[in-house]
């Protein structure tokens, strides 16, 4: 398997992209090549030994950063290593990508490049999060900041194969995010949306679940539109940061807690461990016609190695040809419309 990585997106780029690549590379016998401007992805291997591991480079020249137009940029800037990268999973040279860099240019270039799966409507962001009971899936986590009611429905089926082929979870449970419990509680979206969810036999829908009820695990899976999605996983990303912090103060704070951290600090570091964004890689691109990682901005080494993990995981084990199949199996009324995508990132 050959996997492109966009060694100059993301805040520490290309430092720490060059290093998960070369720990994973390390441990894994998939080809990866690494996109991006030659001498500078040259002058950071030198730091490893890399004799015998299958790391290339291809040479790109430009970068989008963080606060372009993603739409302008990915058009604009050919020789992007982004847009570079998508080209060459477009042509069959590479089998996935990863990138930390700008995700609205991620989500364009895709489109513009590799186009959608047939039938797909809207691609959605598919992002694993912890929980009391392991892991959700929640989509959309930020492709599209306004949808209809059968893009919810199609992303409650992509994501529902995540779950099943990337997390190991059997007959996932899926939930609309809403206001309440009720299925009368919610926007005009979350009130059409329920009764397609409730009659597709693809998926076991639990009904309506809240805010409070993602992190409990009620569901394994949880719809919503990409702005409400966003909204919930930078949440979540900053209230397990703000606690993280918050212990630690009150640790260091008196002599008497720090005694008792030392004996509690085992359980400590699994906590950390399980709400580290770095643990879980990247979140995959749904319903485009190739294998597209997104990983976190601020990704570092171990982030970047999950994230190629993840990208491995989801083209061996064949999730876009498990959409392809269960979304021909909607209803012809349902796949019929085809609409152009509006990114809340661009």
């Amino acid at each position: 398997m050959n996997i492109a990585i966009d060694a100059m997106g993301g805040d520490y780029a290309p430092q720490k992209i060059i290093e998960g690549a070369v720990d994973y590379a390390r441990e894994n016998n998939h080809a990866l090549i690494l996109v991006g401007h030659q001498d500078k992805i040259s002058s950071e291997l030198k730091k490893y030994s890399v004799q015998g591991l299958s790391i290339s480079i291809h040479h790109a020249a430009e970068v989008i950063e963080m606060h372009e137009s993603p739409s302008r940029a990915s058009k604009v800037k050919q020789d992007a290593s982004i847009v570079v990268a998508t080209k060459l999973l477009a042509q069959g040279k590479v089998d996935a990508l990863v990138s930390a860099g700008n995700s609205g240019a991620v989500m364009t270039s895709a489109l513009r490049y590799l186009g959608r799966l047939p039938g797909i409507h809207r691609p959605a962001i598919a992002t694993l999060l912890p929980t009391q009971r392991g892991h959700c899936v929640v989509a959309d986590a930020g492709a599209n900041a306004d949808c209809k009611p059968e893009f919810l429905l199609q992303f409650s089926i992509m994501a529902k194969l995540v779950a099943e082929k990337i997390l190991d979870i059997q007959n996932p449970k899926v939930g609309l995010l809403s206001i309440g419990e009720e299925k009368e509680k919610g926007n005009h979206l979350t009130k059409e949306t329920f009764p397609l969810l409730a009659s597709a036999p693809q998926i076991q829908f639990i009904g309506n679940v809240e805010g409070r009820d993602v992190p409990k695990g009620r569901a394994d899976v949880v719809v919503c539109d990409g702005f409400v999605g966003n909204v919930v996983l930078k949440t979540m990303e900053g209230t397990a940061d703000a606690i993280g912090k918050m212990i630690k103060f009150e640790i260091s704070s008196s002599v008497l807690a720090k005694i008792g951290y030392f004996f509690i600090r085992p359980a400590f570091k699994r906590f950390r461990k399980r709400v580290d964004y770095a643990e879980y890689g990247g979140a995959p691109l749904l319903g485009v016609k190739g294998v597209c990682i997104i990983a976190h901005g601020k990704s570092n080494a171990k982030a970047i190695k999950n994230a190629i993990r993840v990208a491995e995981q989801f083209a061996s084990k064949k999730v876009n040809e498990g959409i392809v199949s269960a979304i021909q199996n909607l209803p012809k009324k349902e796949t019929q419309e085809q609409v152009q995508t509006t990114s809340c990132q661009s």
